[in-house]
């Protein structure tokens, strides 16, 4: 416990993340909201969309060739099949598609045929995929097949437009060969001239070379290509089905509840981990509190066989009796940060039963003196009674007239000074009797415990913290911010204090917090009714003493001024009326 608090690695990466995957898991209620939108998305997609169908057919593509079957052929000659693709989705076949599917009755504009469209092609081939999505299996198979064909005629018009071009080429050039060969035929008739004979034989070679050329590309193959697949009508719809649809909308959701985890964890000012914890006290982590059902309504954990809770505090005192700065002085104030002080009061309650199953003389002290309940939790285990070191004159009024003792099943016993509602609070808490009682943790074999109210709510635990210089801070690391601790660790250290450690709980459930805030209001009506408050006058009255004058003031006005309960303003009897009435006036303008 004394070791100086480690701070975090910047190396140690896994440690990182796993505090990271935690601190995202404490938001269950984003995760799960994620995980339920996108399983609603998915569904609606997959229930709310159309059925569509797709068809698909394969389309070779060949070159134009004179003999396919000669050694050396290449069938990718000349084909570029990237551009093959871009014509297969052109507005050409298209058109072409269109007048096809017209014959057949699917009358449909060429753009919106282009849009169920898609034309793949498979890695080192020379095959065209062509794949049709419509709203029926027959219209898928149609225009599947029609695009298919209209690729396959366009390419074909295209190849015969190419032959046709260029034996018109050809034929031009013959023409004037053909006249000038004539030309020399008629001047060589009855004439026999060794120039005339060798033009002419040179023109016949330059004719039969063209009509050759004519004649190879009109025996050119121009089959554009083949359907190896035709279209079918599809049997069942494509797209994703309502199972694969939940699963991606699930794991979608998944993702977007980590989004939403991860935002509100950048945004909340609530401690994120106990490490970060630790360090914004700047105190080490005494222990965690588990949650037991047993233990709900009762104060008194120890004492209750096979208890875990029970376990876990007597852990936290025996910490706290080893620690050397615990042990000089034997004093501790238990606080929480602020709102509900229930689990600080059994906290403090649970290590006075600890320290006393030890051997140790226990003074456990209710500081709280605005919202007094441990006499009321505690019941009959709390019976009147004064220890044997109580010193006689301590007997006028609060705190001395509150002792009693609590007996622990099985554990021993400890004793309380109950709170009481006061009207001075920061007087009470200052005054020399709560001196004397808090100095008796000097004493071989004491321990004094002191149950403040929240530390920052009232400034009650900032008073004793002079008295009581180790503070233990009980709290809900669900419910704390960092920077109510970063004030704690800063309040406590300008007061003179030192942090002794943080002890963790888990808090209440829904249920649990409404039933205590209903008991509270029903306690706070019950405070408000005038039999409630002459009972609690007659049952907690200032016992007669030497140094007590007539009203029930003592003989030093400096050291009762804060001492006086709420109620014993209303005792007046006979002439003494007026007599408290001008003192209570004085002290309020004091």
């Amino acid at each position: 416990m004394t070791q100086p608090i480690r701070a975090l690695e910047d190396q140690d990466e896994p440690a990182l993340l796993r505090d990271q995957f935690r601190q995202l898991l404490r938001y269950r209620a984003l995760l799960a909201c994620g995980v339920v939108v996108g399983l609603l998305g998915g569904g609606w997609l997959a229930l709310s969309g159309e059925d569509t169908y797709s068809s698909t057919g394969e389309v070779s593509v060949r070159s134009a060739t004179s003999d396919p079957f000669a050694a050396g052929a290449s069938a990718d000659k000349g084909i570029n099949i990237g551009s093959e693709r871009q014509t297969a989705v052109s507005d050409a076949v298209g058109t072409v598609a269109v007048g096809s599917l017209v014959k057949h009755g699917d009358r449909v504009e060429v753009g919106k045929l282009l849009t169920g469209l898609q034309v793949t092609n498979p890695p080192n081939t020379l095959v065209l995929k062509f794949s049709y999505t419509a709203r029926s299996p027959e219209q898928a198979r149609a225009r599947a097949q029609a695009l298919a064909e209209a690729y396959l005629e366009i390419r074909r018009e295209r190849t015969e437009n190419s032959i046709d071009n260029m034996v018109d080429g050809y034929r031009a050039q013959l023409k004037p060969l053909t006249e000038q060969r004539d030309r020399l035929a008629e001047q060589t008739t009855g004439t026999v001239g060794s120039d005339v004979t060798s033009a002419r034989a040179n023109l016949i070679v330059a004719i039969s070379e063209l009509s050759q050329k004519i004649s190879e590309l009109r025996a050119l193959d121009t089959t554009p290509g083949y359907l190896n697949t035709k279209p079918v009508a599809p049997e069942h719809p494509t797209g994703a089905g309502l199972p694969l649809l939940l699963g991606l909308g699930g794991v979608v959701g998944l993702a977007l509840g980590l989004l939403l985890s991860w935002v509100r964890l950048v945004f909340d000012p609530a401690v994120r981990s106990t490490r970060e914890l630790v360090r914004s006290l700047g105190a080490p982590l005494l222990g965690t509190l588990p949650r037991e059902r047993a233990a709900a309504g009762r104060l008194l954990a120890i004492g209750r066989g096979g208890s875990r809770l029970a376990e876990e505090y007597r852990a936290v005192a025996f910490r706290l009796a080893y620690d050397p700065s615990f042990a000089e002085r034997r004093r501790v104030l238990v606080t929480a940060p602020r709102g509900d002080n229930d689990m600080a009061a059994a906290a403090a309650v649970n290590l006075a039963a600890a320290f006393a199953e030890m051997g140790r003389d226990v003074l456990l002290v209710e500081a709280d003196l605005r919202t007094p309940s441990l006499a009321r939790d505690l019941g009959a285990a709390a019976q009147g009674g004064r220890p044997r070191w109580a010193a006689e004159r301590d007997e006028r009024g609060w705190p001395s007239d509150s002792r009693t003792n609590v007996d622990v099943p099985g554990s021993g016993a400890f004793t309380l000074i109950a709170g009481r509602r006061m009207d001075n609070v920061p007087r009470a808490l200052t005054s020399a009797p709560v001196g004397r009682i808090v100095a008796e943790g000097g004493r071989p074999g004491a321990v004094v415990i002191v149950l403040a109210p929240p530390i920052l709510s009232y400034a009650d635990a900032v008073a004793l913290i002079d008295r009581v210089e180790g503070v233990v801070v009980v709290c809900d690391p669900r419910e704390v911010h960092r920077s109510d601790l970063e004030r704690i660790r800063e309040i406590i250290g300008a007061a003179g204090g030192s942090v002794l450690g943080t002890l963790l709980h888990p808090g209440h459930g829904r249920l649990e917090r409404r039933a205590r805030r209903k008991a509270a209001k029903s306690r706070a009506r019950n405070r408000q009714t005038p039999g409630q408050g002459r009972d609690e006058q007659d049952g907690h009255g200032q016992p007669d003493g030497p140094d007590r004058t007539d009203g029930g003031r003592t003989g030093d006005p400096t050291e009762t001024l804060g001492l006086r309960t709420l109620d014993s303003g209303t005792r007046h009897s006979g002439n003494g009326h007026n007599g408290d009435s001008d003192h209570s006036s004085t002290a309020g303008r004091r």
